[in-house]
């Protein structure tokens, strides 16, 4: 991740480079922090009164002072930043912090090939910090690191037989004309891509197991800095023709059309 600008209550700008939590913070202790992941499109983060819901929730189930004075730290690196950028933003236990980087290269490379994934088996997703969304992602990361090494792009969480979430993002497929995603719960994060989707299209939202999933005409994951991001592949069976479908290729000219309005 390449810094472009880094803002902290109570300090504004500070140098990006310059050291930003302190070693007691329970960021560091126990990886106790609430963030949250927004992409900038010319200057303006999308969706980002969703994202700020999100992250005060976040922010009060971590037992988390309130993440006050956010609007302004958001308003400090976008200044500081080109008009398109990934803005972070995090609550830990003495700090709120805002930070811009530059964009992941290869995303349109990505999706017009179409992503391959990996299944791994989380267990029994815990309910204690259902739709939280906290930086403790040791075991998504770990997923995708392993998925990484077996040749797939990416990973994709199940639990207990059941079909939850990408790394990172949330998972969905088309069977038909129907489209499917396994409903919010605890181990499926209420993604803001997500709800934005949803209010586009009808879908299942349920438990569904892989192969349901394995069965379909087309698969596609959702993420704030991804957007719409087809899958093609799972544990190395090709999901329809292997290729990219239409219903990822539609949302995601609507979310490019929405972002720029």
């Amino acid at each position: 991740m390449s810094l472009l600008a880094v803002a902290i209550a109570g300090r504004g700008l500070v140098d990006p480079a310059e050291p930003v939590f302190r070693a007691d913070d329970d960021a560091l202790l126990r990886g106790g922090a609430a963030f949250e992941t927004i992409r900038v499109y010319g200057g303006r983060p999308f969706l980002l009164d969703d994202h700020l819901t999100r992250f005060r929730f976040s922010a009060e189930a971590l037992a988390l002072p309130a993440p006050d004075g956010v609007e302004e730290l958001v308003a400090l690196v976008g200044g500081a930043a080109p008009p398109d950028h990934v803005l972070r933003l995090y609550r830990t236990s003495q700090a709120v912090v805002a930070t811009a980087a530059a964009l992941p290269g290869g995303l349109d490379e990505l999706r017009a090939r179409g992503l391959t994934v990996e299944t791994f088996d989380v267990g029994q997703p815990t309910a204690l910090l259902a739709g939280a969304k906290t930086t403790s992602y040791d075991v998504s990361f770990a997923a995708r690191r392993e998925a990484e090494r077996a040749g797939a792009d990416d990973a994709l969480l199940v639990g207990a037989g059941r079909v939850l979430e990408g790394a990172t993002a949330n998972v969905w497929w088309r069977r038909g004309d129907e489209l499917y995603t396994p409903a919010v719960r605890p181990g499926v994060l209420p993604g803001v891509t997500r709800a934005f989707v949803l209010s586009l299209e009808t879908a299942h939202e349920g438990e569904f197991d892989a192969a349901h999933l394995l069965g379909a005409d087309e698969a596609f994951l959702t993420s704030s800095i991804r957007e719409v991001m087809p899958v093609v592949s799972v544990d190395g069976a090709s999901i329809g023709d292997g290729r990219p479908g239409p219903a990822a290729a539609r949302l995601q000219g609507t979310l490019r059309l929405r972002s720029a309005a």
